[in-house]
């Protein structure tokens, strides 16, 4: 993948020069993107078979084995925004390593569904507070010419970590017979321990030693490190935000009020509608989708892997296009995308149409996700909010992220489920009802969201942030 760096935005925020190096910090940061994807999807191999093993009612396997990482990836997305501001960023995504360790590890030795959903819990905490301090990490050392690519490679490794853990599902069934699903859920530890001893490379966001830790030599260095040209100019920037921020009044700068009105909804509604457009549902039960509609369990898992690599094929679109379209046409493309995607599902189970169609339409909804909401909705949270803000705007929206996609799930065995699912004959009602929402979320990007291609961080500020 070739990232070019438009020295013309230097005028806004002084950046030209080593982009070899900043592309390599980011894309170290944007790795625990990677472990998130493997981590969050390569439960769905080992789904039946934990099932069959420890024969769980629905609702027990729906909570505490399908869900219980995305609980703490809430509890990590709602917290982690408390110490990604007060110890930096560097430090966090040390231990989000350390986490993804831990977890891997200790669910792949599990002996119980207890233990296990501990281990899993534990690995959901690194996932939420990775969806906090790495887009914020990325989006504070980017220029704006490039920030909609940088932090967007947190997508990609997160679409990547999802295509690696199909194929190492697919790969690894068989492989230690009843007890593969511990190769699958075990191997993470790899990447896991390989991230968190490169992030001890990295340097610490000067955004966050500007504006929180008030050391501006430290910020000095670093910004000489990342190659940016009017190192004053732009410490000054930052240092008079900060400055702007903190005379604004203790009572008007809390989080919740109405400076921060408008872009709290913002990071609400782009979170919100992520996970109504099933995304997450499709991810997380794809084997048992398209078992449901013919396909036999080897085939089921081999399927699974198209979604993967049509996932990476158009993130890498959505990559490319996110800094040359912008957000706002990049989430319109996606939601027609949604919307007759969703709704072509809906019927081809209806229908009782074949499999191979459903399959084609499936694809078509990976692909619509991939280009629209999947390449943006990181980069916008991330970016939306102010220096002083940033890591708490970002805890609000990943939390919002994930504690519909755990609602979500958690769910999904009442609807699902074989034998008790309320939709167990014919899921069609399941797709209508995300179709119906993206035509919600289509009116709300035509009406609401704000174009933040090729703006500054500060500039951003000015413009949503009321003074």
């Amino acid at each position: 993948m070739q990232v070019s760096f438009d020295t013309r935005a230097t005028a806004q925020n002084g950046a030209t020069g080593s982009g070899a190096g900043l592309f390599g910090i980011s894309l170290i940061a944007a790795l625990a993107g990677f472990i998130f994807g493997f981590d969050t999807v390569v439960i769905s191999g080992a789904n039946l078979p934990i099932k069959e093993l420890w024969h769980t009612s629905p609702l027990f396997h729906g909570f505490f084995i399908m869900s219980m990482a995305l609980w703490g990836t809430v509890v990590g997305a709602i917290f982690g925004g408390l110490p990604t501001q007060k110890y930096g960023r560097k430090k966090v995504l040390l231990w989000i390593g350390i986490l993804f360790s831990v977890s891997a590890i200790g669910s792949a030795l599990a002996n119980d569904p207890y233990v296990f959903s501990f281990f899993r819990f534990i690995g959901g905490l690194g996932i939420g507070i990775s969806s906090v301090a790495a887009p914020t990490y990325v989006s504070e050392i980017s220029t704006p010419s490039t920030r909609g690519r940088l932090v967007a490679m947190y997508q990609f490794n997160i679409v990547f970590g999802i295509l690696v853990a199909f194929l190492s599902n697919y790969f690894l069934q068989g492989v230690g017979g009843s007890n593969d699903w511990r190769w699958m859920l075990g191997v993470m530890a790899i990447p896991s321990l390989i991230y968190t001893l490169m992030v001890f490379g990295i340097p610490e966001s000067p955004r966050w030693l500007v504006s929180v830790k008030k050391d501006q030599d430290a910020a000095r260095k670093v910004m000489e490190r990342l190659g940016m040209n009017k190192i004053d100019e732009e410490i000054k920037l930052i240092a008079d935000s900060a400055q702007h921020e903190a005379h604004a009044g203790q009572a008007n700068n809390r989080f919740f009020s109405g400076k921060y009105k408008t872009i709290i909804w913002l990071a609400f509604l782009v979170a919100f509608f992520n996970q109504w457009s099933g995304i997450n549902f499709i991810l997380y039960y794809a084997p048992e989708i398209l078992g449901r509609a013919g396909l036999a369990a080897k085939e089921s898992l081999f399927n699974s892997i198209a979604i993967g690599g049509t996932n990476l094929l158009f993130t890498f679109a959505g990559l490319y296009l996110i800094d040359r379209l912008g957000r706002k046409t990049l989430l319109i493309i996606g939601s027609l995308g949604y919307i007759v995607s969703l709704a072509m599902v809906a019927w081809c189970f209806y229908a009782q149409a074949s499999a191979g169609l459903l399959m084609v339409f499936l694809l078509l909804f990976i692909a619509a996700h991939a280009i629209g909401q999947g390449a943006v909705i990181w980069v916008f949270i991330a970016e939306i909010f102010p220096n002083k803000a940033r890591a708490m705007g970002q805890s609000f929206g990943a939390s919002v992220h994930w504690v519909f996609a755990a609602i979500i799930t958690l769910i999904t065995p009442v609807f699902l489920d074989e034998q008790n699912g309320i939709f167990k004959d014919n899921p069609w009602p399941i797709f209508a009802f995300f179709a119906f929402m993206m035509a919600l979320q289509l009116i709300w990007v035509l009406t609401k969201v704000p174009e933040t291609k090729g703006v500054s961080l500060e500039e951003l500020e000015r413009k949503l942030v009321k003074q």
